[in-house]
């Protein structure tokens, strides 16, 4: 069992090691595995890096990020030219038809809408504008319509957990309603939990997922 001060501890080192976040003055708080994150950074895709640096840190269960972006005044980008530059990088992605995304850009934020087939095309197409400049922040709302018409296998979902490594597939319970599966059970960390959800979106056919699993992590006493 480890402290909030430990864990903090921890969580610092984890940014620190980050190369692109080595430099970057990040604080750190955290009480009772939640974590909040604050400073100031020059861009977005240090932002998430940030982020996920704190999330993959065994023990912590939530990360509030109170980051804030700031480019150099030199940088002089209209909404409309990053909204030009987030469809060339769209079309430039062979894992995404930009045809079937939509985008919207409001003070440097960027909105995504529409459908694509698989889950892996929605992240890459949030992940392929994070490091545009002038990007402030991404809302990723395209949905997930898969054009396989053939039911979701419960059995493979769990075989497919059974053979991740650091996964323990007997906490967890799979449930499918037609393209829809639920995750519950247990895990012990945000990062296995987000690698649970991303094995079973795999899964060909799944058209959403709730992700219902709960963190389950001991921490000593002040």
């Amino acid at each position: 069992m480890r402290t909030n001060e430990e864990l903090q501890k921890d969580v610092q080192n984890a940014i620190k090691w980050e190369p692109l976040l080595h430099a970057a003055e990040i604080g750190v708080i955290v009480k009772d595995g939640v974590v909040t994150l604050s400073g100031i950074v020059d861009g977005y895709y240090k932002k998430k890096e940030a982020e996920t640096a704190a999330k993959n840190v065994a023990g912590v269960k939530a990360v509030v990020e109170d980051i804030e972006i700031k480019y150099s005044n030199n940088l002089t980008k209209t909404d409309n030219d990053i909204a030009n530059e987030v469809l060339k990088a769209l079309k430039d992605n062979w894992a995404v038809s930009e045809d079937h995304v939509k985008v919207k850009v409001e003070d440097g934020w960027v909105n995504l809408e529409g459908e694509l087939t698989w889950n892996f095309q929605k992240q890459d197409a949030k992940n392929c504008i994070s490091y545009l400049p002038g990007v402030r922040g991404v809302t990723n709302d395209i949905k997930i319509k898969s054009d396989i018409t053939n039911a979701i296998e419960k059995k493979d979902i769990e075989k497919a957990l059974q053979r991740a490594w650091g996964v323990n597939e007997k906490e967890i319970t799979v449930t499918v309603e037609g393209t829809h599966v639920k995750l519950t059970g247990f895990v012990d960390s945000i990062f296995q939990k987000d690698q649970v959800e991303q094995i079973v979106w795999k899964t060909p056919g799944i058209w959403s997922i709730d992700n219902d699993l709960v963190i389950e992590y001991d921490y000593a006493a002040l």
